[in-house]
């Protein structure tokens, strides 16, 4: 019954056959309206909408459709795919920049905008077409591509179009630069008209002539009541995720209107480029001249882009609200972190990064204040610059000596931080802030402003001043180049960071550790002409999770950093060559890298091509361990210092290491230069030696009875001890792995495997466990020799330095042989000593890898890249001979002394102490060469240089002439380390300089 009544009530209110023709009616009206749509649509949208939509039917029949619904609902979606979205919507301030902000997070390959050139019918507004592709190809992508050719067709008629409109391209790279673009985006390439192509192309070769950094302004004809300009913008390994949406906010800030976009992101193999076009209309609707002040503006935020992150809380509280400029910004937030490395190592809590930023963010008016003396001081347009720099200096420090906000613990801490940034500002002697077009920041520091910071900020640090201190800053990172010397060299290290806590505490020691490693470094580089520097950067790294984003970030990090090194560094007669750097120290400085921590050798070569094409003093002398130079990790140059100096201190405890049996244990893996060099040279050498014992970053293994030869002999210098095959195990062997982990509930486990007489054995680890054991291993496990020749600095201290003895006091190892920077502190190396432990230093044990650089950049002076690649392995023989004799013969004075003493020097004294003669007397000679420059020149002193080089530049002819051409700093600092450093090994030194100076070198031996 209640059916019935259900069924009489649906035919009673509902009638099928009238809503079908409702339906109809409304379709067949909608349609018309559609076609009437269509026909507005071709008649007000740039044609180049159409060409790049025609295999989107869909989307312009929905939108076709729904136009008149764009009037209340403002947008309209169009496409939604997992790849690509295309929507509609109504042209309104910023509406760009709103649609890109959910989009953030998307990897965007193609993006394109397009605007009606009349307002939309009923909605007074014009309409506005957004489209997005994610389909953006990996490095491996491309790099895995072989064999992939561009249709003969489309490369025809690429290359008419582009011997017509751009004549002036390098048509050497044609086939390579449109293979690239098929690469990443077939579709776009086989839809385009070649004009499009074409432009594209040289934009992208425009960005590799530029830096990576390149912008244009080309005039458009008028359309309607527009008159635009284009705009092309390329960049080289932007940020992946939110970067077209930061562009689009600078568009928006300055009120330029986009007309219409087109952005395309590739990938190279090795960087990826941004390449934009934008067509815009001034805020007035005219165009947009290149000679403007509005384009300059333009170009500066662009740029600045690579700098500044839309995160920073400087960023959204002052330049969202257009209080600062992006390069305003960029600047406050280098004072942040310069204040903070500065201050946080002594007081990390009291100076984190978090209280010096927001003491800066808390007064914007004094801020302001710091910004307009760095302007006075360091802006190359000011004609009154010195008067007005002192003037507003003086009344700054007036203010911030009286700030008072009633607190007094809080204006203690603020006023620190607002000195140290005048410190900063005042202490810098060039910079490049003013130079357009950079992707971050750099400030030569004079380094006496340490002492004008109170002693606590400086009581932890080396005693002996630098030379000179440099300071990185980057869009995502920091850093220090710290010199002890005119002519310096050492390694650049980069920490990658993937978690906050780890980022926030490198960057509270960053300071402390680079300044401990570029003095031992000095200590380190007594035999060569180079004193010691180095060079550390903290990478943030924090919310990536692919390799491939790590390494590009990684990338674009130290590119930007190489760039403004050289942008301060690149001189002529002195000076900085780019006239937007006010230098006030007017001197060439020959500084040179080498390979560290994350440095691949995509970036050596790449640093050292930068170096030359930039016209640095050294060429591409720059840096070592390039492909036209002395690779460290094939020829294990630092490794051979390390084993040589480990030989020669087990035999004086009565070990021969080519017939004893004796145990060894390392941090530091196979796949390591250091580590995985020196087991292969144990293993070569030492029939009877067993490594038990191995921690790398991956894992950490413990072997009773030594590792497998045939095992490590496979995995050295291919692969980290987590791929070591768990079966060549012995019995009482085990592995625990590091990155292997698996949770249970709230837990996270680590995988360890056991080798028993039964077999194999897995277990899972707590994070407390897996810790307890890998400590175990690195301190408690006995060996004759540790050799640390990877890991973090000061991992052995004053607090943890007892685990390296038993409860009876008795020492677990006898010889401690350090292939890797500061592993050990001087209070710890003291304290291991006296109780029987024998400790070769750093600064003696691993100096053959910085003394092998040092004859690279010889040869790099010496020889064109053809001359070295043709001699190369006879002039690298004559170098690792120059290593061994180098090695043994500070070997020798070290326990040499040490007996001398009857015990009462430890090793590392003596080591200190023969590093910081030799240092006096090479400050001392290199002073009086420079008061004497034609010395370097004459008879005498020539063949004191040829002494220094190796046996095959001595004995050639060709390459003996052209040591006159050395630059002469070069010359005086070649002398000076060889005269010092034979000095020293021979003993004995007397006064009268110039006088014993010629008596010594003419009674020195020729060998």
């Amino acid at each position: 019954m209640a059916d019935m009544i259900y069924e009489e009530s649906f035919e009673k209110y509902f009638r099928p056959e009238e809503l079908n023709k409702a339906i109809g009616d409304a379709l067949g009206a909608k349609h018309s309206r559609a076609r009437e749509n269509l026909k507005w649509l071709f008649a007000h949208l740039h044609p180049y909408f159409f060409i790049t939509m025609k295999e989107e039917t869909e989307a312009i029949l929905n939108l076709a459709l729904g136009l008149e619904s764009l009037a209340d609902k403002r947008k309209l979606v169009l496409a939604e795919q997992e790849r690509k979205l295309i929507l509609a919507r109504l042209d309104l301030p910023g509406s760009l920049y709103d649609t890109l902000i959910p989009l953030q997070e998307m990897e965007i390959s193609y993006a394109e905008m397009i605007h009606s050139d009349a307002p939309l019918p009923g909605a007074n507004r014009e309409l506005e077409i957004h489209r997005f592709d994610f389909d953006r190809k990996t490095n491996g992508d491309i790099n895995a591509a072989t064999g992939t050719m561009v249709p003969p067709g489309i490369r025809k008629a690429v290359r008419k179009v582009m011997k017509e409109q751009y004549a002036l391209f390098d048509i050497a790279q044609f086939e390579q630069i449109l293979r690239l673009l098929w690469l990443n985006n077939q579709e776009y390439v086989r839809i385009s008209p070649p004009e499009r192509i074409v432009r594209n192309m040289w934009l992208y070769q425009q960005g590799l002539r530029h830096d990576g950094l390149f912008l244009d302004a080309q005039e458009m004809v008028s359309v309607g009541a527009y008159r635009e300009t284009r705009i092309l913008f390329a960049v080289v390994n932007p940020a992946r995720r939110g970067f077209m949406t930061q562009v689009m906010e600078v568009f928006k800030r300055l009120k330029i209107g986009v007309r219409r976009y087109y952005g395309l992101n590739i990938s190279t193999g090795l960087h990826p480029y941004f390449l934009g076009t934008f067509y815009v209309t001034a805020p007035d609707r005219t165009r947009l001249e290149k000679e403007s002040d509005l384009f300059k503006q333009l170009q500066c935020e662009l740029y600045n882009t690579q700098i500044l992150s839309p995160s920073s809380e400087v960023y959204t509280n002052f330049v969202m609200e257009g209080i600062m400029t992006g390069e305003e910004a960029s600047l406050v937030n280098a004072f942040v972190a310069f204040c903070h490395t500065a201050l946080a190592h002594s007081h990390p809590d009291r100076f984190s990064y978090d209280v010096v930023r927001n003491a800066l963010l808390s007064d914007p008016a004094l801020t302001f204040k710091l910004i307009e003396i760095f302007n006075k001081r360091f802006n190359p347009g000011l004609s009154q610059r010195v008067d007005d720099y002192r003037e507003a200096l003086r009344e700054l420090a007036g203010m911030i000596d009286t700030y008072n906000t009633g607190s007094r613990y809080l204006d203690e801490i603020r006023k620190t931080i607002y000195q140290t940034c005048l410190i900063f500002i005042s202490h810098t002697l060039k910079t490049n802030f003013f130079v357009p077009r950079k992707h971050a920041l750099s400030f030569r520091l004079d380094p006496t402003y340490l002492s004008r910071l109170r002693p606590e900020f400086t009581a932890g640090l080396p005693q002996a001043p630098p030379f000179r201190i440099t300071f990185f800053f980057g869009r995502y990172g920091l850093g220090y180049h710290i010199g002890f010397s005119d002519i310096a060299r050492g390694g650049w290290r980069t920490i990658i960071c993937k978690h906050r806590d780890e980022y926030t505490t490198n960057i509270n020691t960053l300071f402390r550790e680079v300044f401990i490693l570029a003095h031992t470094q000095h200590l380190k580089n007594k035999d060569i002409y180079e004193g010691g520097s180095k060079m550390t950067v903290v990478l943030d790294a924090v919310e990536l999770e692919g390799a491939e984003d790590i390494t590009q970030r990684l990338y674009k990090l130290q590119y930007g950093f190489i760039n403004a090194f050289f942008d301060i560094f690149v001189t002529e007669n002195g000076r900085a060559t780019a006239p937007q750097v006010v230098d006030y120290y007017g001197e060439e400085e020959p500084i040179e890298l080498g390979p560290d921590e994350n440095m691949h050798d995509e970036m050596i070569e790449l640093i050292a091509g930068q170096a030359l094409r930039r016209g640095y003093v050294l060429g591409i002398g720059v840096i070592s361990s390039k492909r036209v130079g002395i690779n460290h990790k094939e020829y294990g140059v630092t490794s051979r210092g390390v084993v040589k100096y480990a030989e020669i201190a087990l035999r004086e405890i009565g070990i021969r290491i080519d017939s004893d049996c004796f145990t060894v244990k390392f941090t530091g893996g196979p796949d390591g230069d250091v580590a995985g060099n020196s087991m292969n040279l144990l293993l070569k050498r030492c029939p009877e030696v067993k490594i038990n014992c191995i921690v790398d970053g991956t894992a950490g293994l413990f072997d009773p009875a030594g590792a497998d030869r045939n095992e490590l002999l496979r995995l050295l210098l291919k692969e980290d001890i987590c791929a070591f095959a768990p079966e060549a195990l012995h019995p009482g062997g085990f592995i625990i792995y590091r990155h292997l982990r698996r949770q249970s509930g709230l837990r996270e486990l680590h995988r360890k495997v056991s080798r028993h007489e039964g077999g194999l054995e897995e277990e899972w680890l707590t994070i407390d466990e897996f810790h307890r054991e890998l400590d175990q291993l690195i301190f408690s496990s006995p060996a004759d020799l540790f050799l640390p020749c990877g890991g973090r600095p000061e991992t052995i201290d004053g607090k943890n330095w007892q685990k390296l003895f038993t409860r009876e006091d008795t020492p677990l190892v006898k010889v401690i042989t350090e292939g890797a920077n500061s592993f050990i502190t001087p209070e710890a190396r003291d304290e291991l000593q006296k109780r029987g432990i024998i400790v070769i230093r750093d600064a003696s044990a691993n100096k053959c890898g910085v003394i092998s650089s040092s004859y690279e950049i010889i040869a790099n002076l010496l020889m064109s890249e053809k001359e070295f690649l043709t001699h190369k392995e006879a002039y690298i023989a004559d170098v690792l001979q120059i290593l061994d004799k180098r090695a043994g013969e500070e070997a020798s004075l070290i326990f040499r002394r040490h007996r001398e003493q009857e015990g009462r020097l430890s090793y590392t004294r003596i080591s200190g102490m023969i590093s910081e003669e030799i240092n006096e007397h090479y400050g001392r000679l290199f002073a009086f060469f420079q008061s004497r420059p034609e010395l370097a020149d004459q008879l005498l002193f020539r063949r004191t240089i040829l002494q220094h080089l190796p046996e095959f530049i001595r004995s050639n002819a060709k390459y003996r002439r052209r040591i006159g051409k050395l630059p002469q700093k070069i010359k005086f600092a070649i002398l000076a380390a060889e005269i010092a450093s034979s000095i020293v090994y021979r003993g004995g030194w007397e006064t009268d300089l110039s006088g014993r100076l010629r008596a010594f070198l003419k009674d020195r031996p020729n060998s």
